[in-house]
């Protein structure tokens, strides 16, 4: 069976130029899954100049125009086997509805597609798609860059320098969810791990020995933890990749010369001054030409 059995999509209708629903679909396609596309719409402020009566009328036939067109995707998908519902709804609080839409229907997967938020807007609000990586609680596929609809490249990005548990436990899950997105997809599946030695690394391996003694040492004991991951899940030699950069660099670095469709990442819970920076995953968005599935 499937590891996806509902799928649900979250678009904005004005930009109906947009692949998302491409990509939903082919990963329905793949799944054998259902698949609801919710359609959300930001109030128009233009609105507000009208009479009454006017606006409501107004509100009421731009809503219908999205329903007609959104019905119409809806129709070929179905003429293709989808079984595909579809709604469309004006949005106050664009986060806590789609949380709303995911708490209702219990999808296994959320998909949404990628909304670039400036450095400058980003360092006074919190971009929805952090809020939905931070607070959603069911896997996140976003949507971004020019990649197959079906994805054929799929890379899990593990983080093999935190021996503690919960991070064993998610490593766990990062592959098996990449796993079972290839094999649906008859994808090719990789494992990546971006070693980074900081400095306060190499300060706690410090006594007196040199610099290039303990990346050294520590690169080794680092390689051989991912090697132990990678012969755990039976990934062979030339889909392993251990590379040397900091994380969001090493791989936007690697997605655009590897051509990878999707990249799956770990969620993880931040506070304070982490939660205000934001933390890889949320980055990655920003960088990479591909698409992010965060568990």
């Amino acid at each position: 069976m499937s590891q996806y059995q509902r799928l649900l999509l979250i678009i904005n209708p004005a930009l109906r130029h947009s692949t998302v629903i491409n990509h939903a679909a082919a990963v329905a396609m793949a799944s054998g899954a259902t698949l609801h596309i919710a359609a959300l719409v930001k109030s128009l402020d233009v609105l507000s100049l009208l009479e009454e009566g006017d606006r409501e009328q107004a509100r009421a036939q731009y809503l219908q125009d999205h329903r007609d067109w959104l019905e119409g995707q809806a129709i070929v998908m179905r003429g293709n086997g989808l079984e595909v519902t579809s709604g469309v709804a004006w949005s106050e609080d664009m986060q806590q509805e789609i949380l709303d839409f995911v708490s209702e229907m219990q999808p296994d997967l959320l998909i949404k597609q990628v909304q670039h938020e400036s450095l400058l807007r980003r360092a006074f609000f919190t971009p929805l798609d952090w809020g939905l990586l931070r607070h959603c609680p069911v896997p996140v596929y976003l949507v971004g860059g020019a990649g197959h609809a079906l994805p054929r490249k799929i890379v899990a990005a593990v983080d093999a320098a935190s021996t503690e548990a919960e991070n064993d436990r998610l490593n766990d899950r990062i592959i098996e969810q990449a796993t079972a997105l290839a094999i649906q997809c008859n994808a090719e599946l990789h494992l990546l791990y971006a070693y980074d030695v900081s400095q306060e690394d190499l300060e706690e391996l410090g006594d007196g020995l040199r610099v290039s003694a303990l990346t050294k040492a520590l690169r080794k004991e680092l390689e051989a933890s991912y090697i132990a991951w990678a012969n755990r899940y039976g990934v062979p030699a030339e889909c392993r990749h251990f590379v040397v950069g900091h994380p969001v660099a090493a791989l936007s670095e690697f997605a655009e010369e590897q051509q990878v469709d999707v990249i799956v990442m770990g969620r993880v819970q931040y506070h304070g001054l982490d939660k205000l920076l934001g933390s890889t995953t949320e980055h990655i968005l920003y960088q990479v030409p591909c698409s992010v599935l965060a568990v």
